[in-house]
Order: structure tokens, then C-alpha cells, then sequence
């Protein structure tokens, strides 16, 4: 058994590590794009919390975001770029490494 490196999650992206925006990327992983509807139900969070978070994953170039109009109504859609998706496959090994090295 590998010695636990408790030190490992200090190195974690902090701005994935958070939960909400851990939540938003992982859901975009999953999709092409999802709309800020879906995401609200997806990650539970308020429309005033996704919409911080979406910002602060667009502003560190990890999602894109477009803004549209769907039956007349206004829409609004993020998706991972490549930035974001190696930041999230990068993260996603760091964490599993991580955890193996605790044991069960």
C-alpha cells in the first residue's frame, strides 16, 4: 500500500475544487452544452449562485457561454472548452490518484 500523501488535495485546481463549480463541470463533461434551466436543476443551486460560478469558470476560459433567444425566449447555454475539459480531466485523475492512495 502507498503511503497517503495528505498533502495531494492542496495541489487540486481550486477554482474546480470548489463544490458548485465541481458540480457545473461535471455536468458539462457529460454534454455537448447544457442550458442554464438544465444546470439549475442539475446542480440545485440558486439562479444568482449558477450564474456567479458560470462566470467565474467562462472568465478562467474553462466554459463558454452563449446567449440565444428559443421561442422567443432568452436562452442562455455553457460548454466546456478544451481548457476547461483538460482542467477537469486533470483534476478528475489528481482526485482519483488521491483517494486510491487512502485505502478503503
Amino acid at each position: 500500500m502507498t503511503e497517503t500523501d495528505y498533502s495531494l488535495p492542496t495541489k487540486f485546481d481550486p477554482l474546480i475544487h470548489q463544490s458548485s463549480r465541481l458540480s457545473i463541470l461535471a455536468v458539462l463533461a457529460g454534454a455537448e452544452s447544457a442550458d442554464f434551466t438544465y444546470l439549475l436543476g442539475a446542480t440545485g443551486l440558486t439562479k444568482g449562485t449558477l450564474s456567479k460560478h458560470l462566470t467565474k469558470l467562462r472568465d478562467a476560459g474553462y466554459i463558454t457561454i452563449e446567449k440565444s433567444f428559443k421561442d422567443n425566449f432568452p436562452n442562455t447555454s455553457a460548454s466546456l472548452t478544451p481548457t476547461g475539459k483538460k482542467a477537469f480531466e486533470d483534476y478528475r485523475r489528481q482526485y482519483i490518484a488521491f483517494s486510491k492512495t487512502m485505502g478503503e
